[in-house]
């Protein structure tokens, strides 16, 4: 086990219920407990009317199980209460048993939902993909930042951007915001495509990024 290096006070922190804390003396399912407070953390997180998630928004990556496991932790905190299954038309979400979700669960099976799903963002941006898949699980803070970066930069740049820290084996988010931040600042030639950008990676290793290059 590693050791935890402790919290940042640059970090964001999420409520916990109150009533969760006597709940978590009868849940022995860590799939349960994973599934439970994920969906505590998106959910809180989320902005508009429409807070809930599908299936496929728990990260694998992130909880460290797989879909099957994920799913048996979704269906125990159906059963147990924590969360609520709501399905019609556009699919299945699930809602927390909170005075919001109940509301929220109720307008969607009775389908007054279209406008407010108008707000919904799933989960899963593209910058969040590709984090997870290249790099790693996410953390709230990296999340954070790659929220702000989205902002900032054409989404177009992040799988380029990506695929040059995968190609130079410098899997780090700084190194991937800094050749974003260099394009910005300074052009980025958008003719070239994908290939031509990997094989000219190296011009990367100089400069403001060639931090990220140095090995202990």
């Amino acid at each position: 086990m590693l050791p935890f290096p402790g919290f940042t006070s640059s970090e964001t922190f999420t409520q916990i219920p109150d009533s969760f804390l006597g709940l978590m003396n009868g849940i022995e399912d860590i799939a349960e407990l994973k599934a439970t407070l994920y969906a505590l953390w998106r959910i809180e997180r989320m902005e508009g009317n429409f807070r809930a998630m599908r299936e496929d928004d728990f990260e694998e990556n992130a909880l460290g199980l797989g879909m099957e496991e994920i799913r048996r932790g979704l269906g125990k905190a159906v059963e147990r209460g924590t969360l609520l299954r709501a399905e019609n038309e556009a699919g299945v979400f699930y809602f927390l048993n909170s005075p919001r979700g109940r509301l929220s669960a109720e307008a969607f099976i009775k389908g007054q939902w279209r406008d407010a799903m108008r707000a919904y963002i799933p989960n899963k941006s593209n910058a969040f993909k590709l984090y997870e898949e290249n790099i790693g699980a996410l953390t709230p803070l990296l999340s954070d930042m790659l929220k702000e970066a989205e902002a900032l930069y054409p989404a177009a740049w992040f799988e380029e951007a990506f695929e040059i820290a995968v190609s130079r084996n410098v899997r780090n988010w700084k190194y991937i915001e800094a050749i974003l931040r260099r394009w910005k600042e300074n052009g980025k030639d958008e003719r070239r495509d994908s290939k031509d950008s990997v094989t000219d990676a190296k011009r990367y290793t100089e400069g403001e990024v060639s931090e990220f290059f140095k090995r202990d």
